[in-house]
């Protein structure tokens, strides 16, 4: 996304939390696109035949998001951030109520990969991902928030870092720290 467009995003954002409705209807045609990407991220390691798509998990995530009273949102990132939350429940939501966890069949899965230059792919239930992601986030708030902006929401350390307030370095670490907590939980968690 352009500068000139994330500022303008910013902007319609403000308009938007201090309650001019059509600020929303001016900000969709600048973020649909990235939301999608977002979604895409989501649902591309998805098994085969899944039935919910990019763009009906991006409408469900906006009807979402417009139901919101006034949201406070940050800045850009944030909003990005929330978005992506949304998203994630959504999928999880959808994985539980299509009894995927306890049929152990149909899983949705996803590809847990690491942000930096050699990924190293991990295939993982998104239920069991969110029930591992609730445990750390009792430990740790911040570790998972920076998995949850990173790994679902795909944002890069400088938005993640922009939106929990916190260094880029600091990122990092919690990154690699979550990342490797993560992996040993869903392998000890993982079926036999």
């Amino acid at each position: 996304m352009e500068r000139n467009s994330s500022s303008q995003v910013t902007e319609l954002l403000g308009r938007w939390r201090g309650g001019d409705r059509e600020a929303l209807d001016a900000l969709m045609p600048l973020v649909y696109s990235e939301l999608r990407r977002i979604a895409h991220h989501y649902l591309q390691n998805e098994r085969s035949g899944h039935t919910l798509q990019s763009t009906a998990l991006v409408h469900e995530a906006y009807v979402r998001l417009i139901d919101q009273d006034l949201p406070q949102w940050q800045n850009r990132a944030h909003f990005f951030a929330v978005a992506a939350q949304l998203m994630r429940q959504i999928l999880v939501d959808y994985a539980r109520s299509h009894g995927a966890a306890k049929r152990g069949g149909n899983v949705c899965t996803l590809t847990l990969d690491d942000a930096e230059e050699v990924p190293l792919p991990l295939d993982v239930d998104v239920v069991a991902l969110d029930d591992a992601l609730k445990i750390l986030a009792e430990m740790d708030p911040q570790q998972s928030r920076v998995v949850e902006l990173k790994f679902f929401a795909g944002l890069s350390i400088e938005d993640t870092s922009e939106v929990l307030g916190i260094s880029s370095s600091t990122v990092k670490r919690d990154w690699i720290t979550a990342r490797a907590w993560l992996y040993r939980e869903l392998d000890r968690s993982a079926p036999a």
